[in-house]
């Protein structure tokens, strides 16, 4: 497996992954993916990666800003996404951590990440990864006519903003 750059041309292979994430009810309120130039705009321009095994796209990651104040620069919220025949193989893990490490060199001194609490995987990924809870955000969203509670995870950098 290689982690490498998500560049445009892997859009329709992300875009397919991250609605399979959708299609499990367990990894984001959204209930359909965005048009690339609207993922494109929303995302920073810097750490967005992809892992790609023999020559398919079998996971993504990527930040965006959670906030436009420049007090809030160096904080940003993770996204990671792995195709379901790839779960359960490290590629998580390793995409987070290759994510950490590009956005440390990026001058990002927080990360956070909202997940559903029945999503268990995700939860240990970003633990193993040295992210830890924070709180429960009770009630945060609706999801099908139902309130979901997310746990709130951050990791704070031990290199930028030390």
């Amino acid at each position: 497996m290689q982690i490498t750059a998500l560049l445009p041309e892997h859009w329709p292979s992300v875009k397919t992954i991250y609605e399979q994430g959708i299609a499990t009810g367990q990894a984001t309120f959204q209930t359909e993916s965005p048009a690339w130039e609207e993922w494109d705009r929303s995302h920073l321009i810097h750490s967005r990666l992809v892992a790609i095994a023999d020559g398919a796209v079998i996971g993504w990651a990527a930040l965006t800003p959670v906030s436009g104040r420049c007090v809030y620069a160096g904080v940003a919220e993770v996204s990671v996404y792995i195709g379901p025949d790839h779960r359960g193989k490290k590629v998580g893990e390793r995409l987070l951590g290759a994510l950490i490490g590009s956005s440390e060199k990026n001058n990002i001194w927080t990360l956070q990440a909202g997940i559903f609490p029945e999503n268990m995987a995700s939860l240990k990924i970003h633990a193993n990864c040295g992210f830890r809870t924070v709180g429960i955000r009770e009630k945060i969203g609706q999801m099908n006519g139902r309130w979901r509670d997310t746990v709130l995870l951050e990791r704070r950098s031990l290199v930028v903003a030390v």
